[in-house]
């Protein structure tokens, strides 16, 4: 690849990355505003705490999954467009091993069960 046309990849990286982390973070900040919100709204109005605090959790949960999965591909793009090296690799393998953790956990908690187990079985 030439000079310019690396130059071009790095700069279209970059704004990828930065895109994809601002989504990742409004994603994460939009649900937990909008949970905590009308949570708070449902709580004044019935008062059933137990119900709407593990709906509270669920929602939240679904938000923070979802700005994972935009900040997962950020990093994934920021290691293979702009610093592969052994290092930066496996950095993102640690971050991904995490970060794939936390989103099964996530899962588990909205679900009740694991990601590959089957949809039919309870």
């Amino acid at each position: 690849m030439t000079i310019n046309a690396m130059n071009i990849v790095v700069i279209v990286a970059e704004w990828s990355i930065a895109v994809l982390e601002l989504l990742g973070i409004a994603i994460i900040m939009i649900f937990a505003f909008y949970a905590t919100a009308y949570n708070l709204y449902l709580l004044i109005t019935w008062g059933a705490k137990e119900k709407i605090f593990q709906e509270y959790r669920l929602q939240l949960a679904r938000g923070i999954l979802l700005g994972l999965e935009f900040l997962v591909a950020a990093d994934i793009i920021k290691t293979v467009a702009i610093e592969l090296t052994f290092s930066s690799v496996g950095i993102l393998a640690v971050i991904v091993i995490i970060r794939t953790f936390l989103s099964f956990a996530i899962d588990m908690e909205i679900t009740g069960k694991w990601p590959w187990q089957n949809q039919s079985t309870s």
